[in-house]
């Protein structure tokens, strides 16, 4: 018998969470942030479309940056986001967890709109003939180039499959560590996008969402710098 005034302890309080059990409710995350990441992606995407001056009486019409820029940068978020779902459901680390989401949900919202100046622009959601075309090559290459009507087959800081593979397969403190190493990276890629932008896009939307985009990635940039330094890590070479 509990002595008297003392809390009878339920089974469920007393027994541990078996193994299976926590694996078993990872999983369940798995399919909820996909729920939540389609439901940003409406909601932007809707925002994109009702927030978005009457072009029909607007002198300004989005231009070849506007239209890059769109583009590229919702494929850019989308591999963010991509990395920031494995991390928010392969961790258990409270600082990881806690960025992958505000990246998570804040990238994909921003693809959402993106996405919605496209179809109101009639412009295709992604780019056909090689990734920043919309950008002079001196700006992203350092090779001094006029306007690289081609592309690039990828773009500055992204990911390789094979980084991705890595991240899928890693666990614990090393999968904090990488990941962290890889957005800081990609994070790093984006800032000539997000710079051009703010100066050559001919309408608002471009250049007030690449103005909020760029501070809020510096800053996340030296939060995940300190992170990796408290870990005992260094960022990656950029490539």
């Amino acid at each position: 018998m509990p002595a008297e005034g003392a809390a009878e302890e339920s089974p469920a309080e007393s027994t541990p969470r078996p193994a299976g059990l926590r694996a078993q409710l990872r999983a369940q995350r798995v399919p909820l942030l996909i729920i939540g990441a389609i439901a940003l992606l409406v909601a932007g995407f809707g925002a994109g479309i009702l927030l978005a001056p009457d072009t029909a009486d607007s002198d300004v019409s989005a231009g070849p940056v506007d239209i890059g820029f769109a583009q590229d940068m919702s494929a850019h978020h989308a591999q963010a986001v991509e990395m920031s779902g494995i991390a928010l459901t392969g961790t258990s680390d409270t600082e990881v967890r806690r960025l992958a989401y505000d990246i998570l949900t804040t990238q994909q919202s921003q693809i959402g709109r993106m996405q919605g100046w496209l179809q109101m622009w009639d412009a295709p959601a992604r780019a056909t003939g090689g990734y920043m075309a919309w950008m002079p090559q001196d700006e992203h290459s350092g090779h001094g180039h006029d306007h690289g009507t081609a592309g690039m087959a990828t773009m500055p800081g992204m990911a390789s499959t094979d980084d991705l593979r890595k991240l899928r397969a890693a666990k614990g403190p090393e999968l904090d560590t990488l990941f962290l190493q890889l957005m800081l990276r990609h994070h790093q890629g984006g800032v000539p996008m997000l710079e051009y932008g703010i100066e050559h896009a001919e309408t608002t939307e471009i250049r007030t969402l690449a103005g909020q985009m760029l501070p809020a990635q510096e800053g996340e940039s030296r939060l995940m710098t300190t992170m990796l330094a408290a870990r005992g890590a260094e960022p990656l070479p950029f490539n």
